[in-house]
């Protein structure tokens, strides 16, 4: 059977460029699938604590998960029948889970419980390797700016000479940047990585006077932030998720745009080593990385275009707008892993000609 390629960061030529590594398996259908089941797992445990359901639901839970093997094809088929793979799969959990424990599944939550959470349990994750990768192309800037620093160039406006300045001047407006979106990186995921947890329609109408006490252990277990309010139809987290990939990968393309154009024949202030070659012109060495680097940035802004058009949810829960999410945010997040990973080689790459 032939696969189709619907993504650059799929195609088994491009994705050695557009390298996501280490976050691949954050996003992987078992990834998924997984942080869900933690989410009913762990949410048993919560609710045992105020006794809304018995204490060996949660262990029968990971008994269950660990002891069965899930249906790719059921749960396929639970998604063209119900939009949703949650149904299927809470259907299946119950199955393996048995007994009188069973009905104690899922207690008290929806679809949007489980997959929300299950999705802020893998940004968590991701975050928190986007960071090391930021630090590392902040520390690749200061390292060409100890060596390089002090080396005169022109300063342009509008495309056109201006007045002399230091290259250390050029790398600060590319270093300032970076350094703010570190800066603000764990009050972003204390915003955004929040658990979910409403129920049907946001009013945790079957955990009664507990509702708060359920939702602020489940966080706790699961190492999000309490919200104190279900966010369901409330969107400005993913918003401000996608602000913030978007500002990161926007920073890089900044600084891939200027490198482009210093290595320029005509103007030769550095070159970039390990340029790309052309199949027609041996001599060119072309700037693949730093090229790349403002394409991502385009697309990062394009795709958190979409999800401001998705933050508009009907009522106290959208399907369309859900689903666009769906398309849209884990793009983003490769993009802007991809564009950590190739800021650094081309920074890396840099070499300024001698006087």
């Amino acid at each position: 059977m032939i696969s189709p390629v619907y993504s650059l960061f799929d195609h088994p030529h491009f994705s050695s460029l557009l390298n996501t590594g280490h976050i691949d398996e954050l996003f992987t259908l078992d990834a998924e699938v997984s942080a869900m089941l933690r989410f009913e797992e762990t949410l048993a445990a919560a609710q045992a604590e105020f006794d809304l359901v018995p204490a060996g639901t949660a262990p029968a839970i990971a008994a269950a998960v660990n002891g069965h093997a899930r249906s790719g094809q059921a749960l396929s088929a639970g998604v063209r029948r119900d939009g949703v793979v949650v149904p299927a799969l809470v259907e299946w959990l119950r199955q393996a889970v048995g007994g009188d424990y069973a009905r104690h599944v899922h207690f008290g939550a929806t679809s949007q419980d489980a997959i929300d959470t299950g999705l802020m349990i893998r940004v968590n994750s991701a975050l928190a390797l986007l960071g090391p990768d930021l630090f590392a192309v902040s520390r690749s800037l200061q390292d060409l700016r100890d060596r390089f620093g002090r080396v005169q160039i022109m300063g342009r406006t509008r495309m056109q000479r201006a007045l002399p300045i230091a290259f250390a001047d050029r790398i600060a407006t590319w270093l300032s940047p970076l350094d703010h979106h570190l800066q603000s990186l764990d009050g972003l995921k204390g915003r955004v990585c929040a658990v979910q947890l409403g129920g049907a329609v946001g009013t945790l109408e079957k955990l009664g006077s507990h509702g708060p006490d359920v939702r602020a252990a489940l966080a706790a277990r699961l190492g999000l932030s309490d919200p104190r309010r279900p966010w369901h139809a409330e969107r400005d987290r993913i918003g401000d998720l996608a602000h913030w990939l978007s500002q990161v990968s926007g920073s890089l393309g900044k600084i891939g745009q200027d490198l482009a154009l210093m290595a320029q024949n005509e103007v030769a202030e550095l070159s970039l080593e390990n340029g790309g070659r052309s199949s027609a012109m041996p001599h060119k060495r072309n700037p693949i990385h730093a090229e790349i680097l403002v394409t991502l940035a385009r697309f990062n802004a394009g795709q958190n275009a979409l999800i401001h058009q998705a933050m508009v949810h009907e009522g106290e829960r959208s399907g369309a707008a859900w689903t666009l999410e769906w398309l849209v945010l884990p793009q983003m997040m490769a993009a802007t892993t991809a564009s950590l990973s190739l800021g650094r080689t081309c920074l890396e790459s840099v070499r300024i000609p001698p006087p």
